[in-house]
């Protein structure tokens, strides 16, 4: 009797379903056995032509896991699930055989009433034909998913790197987002879930602007004030920058603008932000009781405007408490 050949293709990418191939080989020997092989040592070419035979002469089963139920489940358990559809889809053809031998070392058909038939051989897609075959269909099944979904979302280039982690693909990920097609729980996805492009513009603007807080801050120190709090949050208000200097305690709010084109920074210091910069003012004082109770407090607004590594302008404009 034969042997039921199994392997996956796609545990690694970040983008894409994960496939397990399973076959079973005629009992006769054919011609093309002697070229089956390990499907990433093949070409392309090679792969669809061997992919047709197997489909045509041999019992196949494909076992299917998406990205988003990969990440829902993880992908032990996404390889535990697209063995066991692989098989039960073999076991359905009513085709014999003898043994199951999957490539690797988890024996994903474990607690099954096939545990007993299985065994599991590390590179055996190179070692067993069965195991060979199963993985061509496995790959050349997922790589036709991949070219299709570089139609539907032709930003990626799936059709090029079918998914994997290539540089281009992540430089895509970055400019575009997320696809539903990505697995969230995969770095960098992970991390860059839900990175749309307005979120980056966002990611860019907050880094801008702690630049800016930055060059401020050094302004202040250079011009002697102590630096004693900066980004002071509570749920009710914030604090670009707290600085003393003699026995004054300034409070700065901080604008940046590129150019002065749509006014200075300064213009943002409304009547109504002026008032909440009060309250955050008397606010922290209160908090920190006697702390500067000797302390004159004053506000202050920053404009920065040009290059922050070296600011064409640099304005302090101070707003007394009232």
């Amino acid at each position: 009797m034969s042997i039921l050949g199994i392997d996956e293709v796609g545990r690694g990418p970040l983008a894409g379903p994960l496939v397990v191939g399973a076959v079973i080989l005629p009992e006769t020997e054919r011609d093309w056995f002697a070229e089956l092989n390990d499907s990433k040592k093949l070409t392309a070419k090679k792969r669809e032509a061997l992919n047709s035979i197997i489909l045509q002469e041999s019992a196949t089963g494909l076992g299917w896991v998406s990205a988003d139920t990969l990440d829902k489940i993880g992908i032990s358990e996404a390889l535990k699930l697209a063995t066991r559809e692989a098989v039960k889809s073999v076991q359905s053809l009513h085709t014999p055989f003898s043994q199951i031998i999957i490539d690797g070392k988890v024996n994903f058909l474990k607690g099954t009433k096939l545990e007993s038939y299985t065994s599991t051989c590390i590179k055996a897609d190179a070692k067993f034909k069965a195991v060979s075959a199963a993985s061509i269909i496995a790959k050349v099944a997922r790589d036709h998913y991949m070219i299709e979904l570089a139609t539907k979302y032709p930003k990626y280039g799936f059709d090029q790197h079918v998914g994997y982690g290539t540089k281009s693909h992540v430089q895509a990920i970055y400019q575009y987002g997320l696809s539903p097609e990505h697995r969230k729980s995969f770095e960098p996805c992970k991390s860059l879930s839900g990175f749309t492009k307005e979120q980056k513009s966002l990611k860019n603007t907050t880094s801008i602007g702690k630049q800016a807080e930055q060059a401020v801050a050094d302004y202040l120190t250079k011009h002697g004030h102590t630096i004693i709090d900066r980004n002071h949050k509570t749920f009710f208000y914030e604090i670009d920058i707290i600085s003393t200097k003699d026995d004054k305690i300034y409070f700065t709010e901080v604008k940046y603008r590129k150019n002065s084109t749509h006014g200075s920074g300064l213009d943002a210091i409304t009547p109504t932000k002026l008032q909440q910069m009060q309250f955050a003012t008397l606010s922290y004082l209160k908090y920190q009781n006697t702390k500067f109770k000797n302390f004159q407090p004053l506000l202050a607004a920053a404009s920065v405007s040009g290059n922050l590594a070296h600011p064409e302008t640099l304005n302090l404009t101070w707003f007394p408490i009232i």
